[in-house]
């Protein structure tokens, strides 16, 4: 039997973004993982967490998370 068609959710992004409940969209930073001798503590204390993606990619990542928002 086939499945029917329909709007899906881009796993790939889905892994890689978090919708907050105002709306917002965050990501974890990237250059941890690997190199990290070279980095300085500071540098590594820094890139720990979650940030915020910038408003330009907002839009094109929502429209790859169709039932996020």
């Amino acid at each position: 039997m086939r499945r029917p068609k329909g709007i899906k959710t881009k796993k790939s992004v889905a892994k890689r973004f978090k919708i907050t409940a105002s709306g917002k969209v965050m990501r974890s930073s990237a250059g941890r993982r690997h190199l990290c001798q070279t980095k300085n503590p500071k540098r590594r204390r820094n890139l720990r967490g979650t940030t915020t993606v910038h408003p330009t990619d907002e839009y094109r990542i929502k429209q790859n998370l169709m039932f996020s928002h």
